[in-house]
């Protein structure tokens, strides 16, 4: 084992400054360079000497010998400024990376999570609480009318043909079925997501939209991207995309795709779009997690337009699933 007196503080690595020596490569040259001038400029007046008044000669052969080296060593230092600079641009690149990859790797390792993260940790809770008991309501009502056919019929009978007026529901109806269809409102606030955690009305319209199973799946794949996102810096009241008009959504509800809806990839924002055509290719958990929401949001949409008027086509555009969608179908190529 090395002697404790020998042992080294730990460096700081991309941050520690590099130790340079005070003579380099640059100011070698230059000091030749002056010292092969001064010879030759020498050796020049010396033996050939040159006409003129004394004061005259005097003045031309200090700028003939001396203005060289200056221009020399005007160089140098210039030369040493600017590699000086291009290492500490390099250095300053470097520690953006660290910072920026240090920042993802935490929130990727649990040790700090981003505040959409708990968020969508609630919203988990509050449905599968909500499924649960939905569906101890249904299951409640049906034995309650099982138990009341029971007690108003009369004595038991042969064995015959079971009457027809036998309550309609089962015990394996779905929950679902007991409610009304989600209202449009309902539908386009749950996708944009309660505001604050006091937002009262978003947290009611997300928990009516829960209860709708295929609107349901539309917002766990929104929320699953959205904080995807955000473990990357990207969030969506951030962007500030160019909204289309609602023809161009009706169409693609009705199936066109490519340059003809070019208009609803409004994201123009390059940081975002670098960051995230980075993670489709890198990442293939964030990779299926996008295509998969692209699918739905495409199904979602399509069974939403032709109940929809044109505000509401526009409020569903201006959701934060809505950009999310933007952003990851100009990415995953949809526009094009």
């Amino acid at each position: 084992m090395a002697d404790s007196n020998d042992s080294r503080p730990t460096p700081l690595g991309l941050y520690d400054r590099p130790e340079r020596g005070g003579v380099t490569g640059i100011e070698i040259t230059a000091a030749a360079l002056s010292l092969v001038w001064l010879v030759l400029s020498g050796v020049f007046f010396l033996t050939l000497g040159g006409e003129g008044t004394d004061g005259l000669r005097f003045i031309l052969t200090a700028m003939v010998i001396f203005l060289p080296v200056a221009l020399i060593w005007v160089a140098a230092t210039a030369t040493r400024a600017s590699r000086v600079m291009r290492e500490e641009s390099a250095r300053l690149q470097s520690s953006i990376d660290a910072i920026r990859n240090a920042y993802i790797a935490q929130a990727q390792g649990g040790r700090g999570d981003p505040a959409p993260g708990t968020i969508a940790k609630k919203l988990d809770e509050i449905a599968a609480a909500q499924r649960k008991t939905e569906t101890a309501l249904a299951l409640f009502t049906s034995a309650r009318a099982a138990s009341a056919t029971v007690a108003v019929a009369p004595a038991p009978q042969p064995a015959g043909p079971e009457p027809e007026d036998q309550p309609a529901l089962s015990l394996g109806t779905p929950a679902e079925a007991l409610h009304p269809p989600l209202a449009n409102a309902d539908f386009i606030r749950a996708l944009n997501f309660p505001e604050t955690a006091e937002d009262e009305g978003g947290f009611a319209a997300l928990r009516r939209a829960l209860k709708d199973r295929q609107a349901a799946q539309l917002i766990q794949a929104a929320q699953d991207v959205l904080t995807l996102l955000s473990q990357d810096g990207i969030y969506m009241d951030d962007l500030r995309p160019d909204m289309a008009r609602p023809e161009i959504w009706r169409t693609f509800a009705k199936g066109t795709r490519g340059r003809a809806i070019a208009g609803l990839g409004g994201v123009r924002d390059r940081s975002s779009l670098a960051l995230t055509a980075g993670r489709m290719k890198q990442d293939p958990i964030f990779r299926d997690a996008a295509h998969h929401f692209l699918r739905l949001f495409d199904r979602g949409f399509a069974r939403f337009e032709p109940e929809a008027s044109d505000s509401d086509v526009t409020d569903f555009a201006s959701t934060r699933s809505a950009r999310a969608f933007m952003l990851l179908g100009r990415v995953a190529g949809t526009f094009d």
